[in-house]
């Protein structure tokens, strides 16, 4: 008989949280990914029986992602609003034609437990920055524009935190900024909170850890020197962003990463740009506990600019980037042990500057 001690967990019709030991397999959904100790589970009414708060239904294989907007041309900024919706098997459908603003360098992160929330980036019109979010429902229907709150920005970062919430930062437009903006469990981006770190843009972020999420990564332009970082900041399962942690040696500082999160308490970098290096597909895993590990040379098309999600409840996908001359639609599959997969051809239109996020834990 399993035991899982020192669990913390919330019954729905008490205000307050136990930690206990839960004690017969029975109590537990172990469906999906086993609980870790420490970690917070949540009451499923769907089978009556206690669950990982990152997943809101019992059900294997359930969630599905999207990818949306982005850059189409290679000569110049085409701004687009498609959407490619990817199955919970990582199967990347071909395009719909999206709705609201077209635009790239925006940030994307699941809500609420089932949807997802597209925000920021760059339109048409200089380019112009935005402060735009579209709402995506659980069936993966993008809504039209809400007129955001917040300082308008292109190249920052979301992800989810708490169970059901989420969190844009960092970003910049004529210069970098570390401003974040938390998301509702219904969707309603507050306004600006004066973030601490290090200033940058072109960074990623993932959660990790089941109700947490971190930044990391990025550039700066200081004094007209291109400064590539690896610093990550953890953010906690209330949204409170921490300061500067500088992660080890070993790992290489860029800009147009990727982030998604993996294994139900885990996280994964991939791919970026340093003007060093060219065009990487270096990939660096996330602990549980938030710590990066070194670099892992990965495998796939070197390239930036690209987006990740989580799929599958427990797997993540990259797709899509760039490189200066050619545009890609390609996507690299992530198994529940972190593992990057080798390039698989997409469909829909070649593109960069893109977003991506989960949705649907139920449909």
């Amino acid at each position: 008989m399993a035991t899982y001690k020192s669990i913390k967990y919330i019954i729905p019709t008490e205000a307050v949280e136990h930690t206990d030991s839960i004690n017969a397999l029975a109590d537990v959904d172990t469906t999906t990914v086993a609980p870790s100790v420490g970690q917070t589970l949540k009451w499923s009414a769907a089978n009556s029986r206690w669950q990982p708060a990152d997943l809101e239904e019992s059900a294997s294989g359930t969630q599905k992602a999207i990818f949306g907007f982005g850059d189409t041309n290679v000569a110049g900024n085409r701004f687009s609003n498609l959407t490619n919706i990817v199955s919970s098997t990582g199967i990347v459908a071909t395009d719909t034609t999206g709705v609201g603003t077209a635009r790239d360098y925006l940030a994307a992160s699941g809500y609420g437990g089932d949807k997802s929330i597209f925000g920021f980036g760059f339109a048409s019109g200089s380019p112009s920055s935005t402060n735009v979010t579209n709402l995506v429902s659980n069936t993966g229907v993008v809504a039209s524009d809400q007129t955001g709150v917040g300082t308008a920005r292109g190249t920052l970062a979301a992800a989810g935190f708490g169970g059901d919430k989420a969190i844009f930062g960092f970003g910049g437009d004529n210069e970098t900024t570390n401003v974040t903006n938390l998301v509702s469990n219904t969707g309603v981006v507050s306004s600006d909170t004066t973030g601490v770190g290090t200033v940058r843009g072109v960074l990623a972020a993932a959660s990790y850890g089941g109700d947490k999420a971190l930044f990391g990564f990025g550039y700066d332009d200081v004094s007209y020197t291109y400064i590539y970082y690896t610093l990550t900041n953890l953010v906690s399962n209330t949204g409170v962003v921490a300061t500067d942690t500088s992660t080890v040696s070993g790992v290489t500082g860029r800009q147009g990463v990727s982030a998604a999160g993996f294994g139900g308490d885990k996280a994964i970098f991939g791919f970026g740009n340093n003007e060093n290096d060219g065009f990487i597909n270096i990939s660096n895993l996330v602990s549980s506990t938030g710590i990066v590990a070194t670099d892992t040379t990965g495998v796939g098309t070197a390239r930036e600019g690209l987006a990740a999600s989580g799929y599958g409840n427990d797997k993540a996908i990259f797709g899509f980037g760039s490189t200066p001359n050619t545009r890609y639609n390609m996507t690299n599959l992530v198994s529940n042990t972190g593992v990057v997969a080798t390039d698989t051809t997409g469909v829909g239109t070649a593109r960069s500057s893109l977003a991506a996020a989960g949705y649907s834990t139920t449909a």
